[in-house]
């Protein structure tokens, strides 16, 4: 994440609604609350869904989801002091019993994953914009894997960026300089 975040933000729905977020003050860009609300008007229902949250910082996405009902949530967020806020607003939200916070560059969290097999409905991710073409090129292969039958991964980007992932985009929509693409690798539809 980079650039500093003015303010804080809050969880926009579900039955923590309202419920602020601490924002580290250094190399974390959250995504917005009106990107946010956005993205899940359009995924509709996520009850009972499992989330892995890459290059979390606030944990912004996966706590939403929670929020809105997923069942648990993995966060991977390598920097350790970004790792300890998210860290406490797992706990300030009561979601420690349903997440795991890996404190481990995004090579290692996936590694860890799929060694344990792990599969998720949802895989938010929000990297660095200069990162965006070496980690589809490095995550794309692994996505199978860790996603479930149906998966959908839904990546936040500059504008200027059209991921794929080595899936099919299903969603497609740009907010202010900020482009939102939701992406399935298997079966069904959005």
């Amino acid at each position: 994440m980079s650039g500093h975040f003015p303010g804080k933000i809050r969880i926009v729905a579900g039955f923590r609604k309202g419920h602020r977020l601490k924002v580290p003050g250094r190399g974390v860009r959250p995504t917005s609350e009106k990107v946010r609300e956005a993205i899940f008007d359009v995924l509709g229902s996520v009850v009972g869904l499992s989330v892995l949250d890459l290059f979390a910082g606030t944990g912004a996405l996966g706590l939403e989801a929670l929020s809105r009902g997923a069942v648990r949530s993995v966060f991977v967020e390598m920097d350790p002091q970004v790792a300890g806020v998210l860290r406490e607003n797992v706990f300030a939200l009561g979601f420690d019993d349903k997440c795991e916070i890996l404190a481990v560059g995004y090579h290692d969290g996936v590694k860890i994953l799929l060694q344990r097999q792990e599969e998720f409905d949802l895989l938010f991710l929000d990297p660095p914009y200069r990162m965006l073409s070496e980690v589809e090129r490095t995550l794309s292969p692994h996505l199978p894997a860790l996603l479930s039958p149906g998966g959908l991964v839904v990546v936040e980007s500059d504008r200027s960026f059209r991921p794929t992932m080595g899936g099919t985009p299903v969603f497609d929509r740009v907010y202010g300089s900020t482009r939102v693409t939701m992406i399935r690798l298997g079966r069904s539809s959005l």
